[in-house]
């Protein structure tokens, strides 16, 4: 196994440690999964190779199932104004 050292700020450190802690984790071992789960996730993400995986992409985004129709936006429309309204009365 190998030992590897970082330098970091005090307080990274504080809020590094605390974070493991909440997990149940020691700093050494949050910091490896930190970085186990970060190189995960970058190895998963690839770039588009053309203009075509582009498209690919953008299709298979349309079929996705989703709703038949567009939710209605009145009642929201009608929150949103009440609120405006109630901060220019108060402001």
């Amino acid at each position: 196994m190998t030992n590897v050292q970082i330098e970091i700020s005090d307080a990274d450190r504080e809020r590094f440690v605390r974070q493991a802690r909440r997990e149940g984790m020691t700093l050494s071992g949050w910091l490896y999964a930190a970085a186990c789960e970060r190189l995960e996730s970058r190895q998963r993400a690839k770039p588009f190779a053309s203009v075509e995986d582009v498209t690919a992409f953008f299709r298979a985004c349309d079929d996705l199932a989703g709703p038949a129709e567009e939710p209605d936006w009145s009642e929201p429309l009608r929150v949103i104004e009440a609120s405006r309204a109630d901060k220019v009365a108060g402001a």
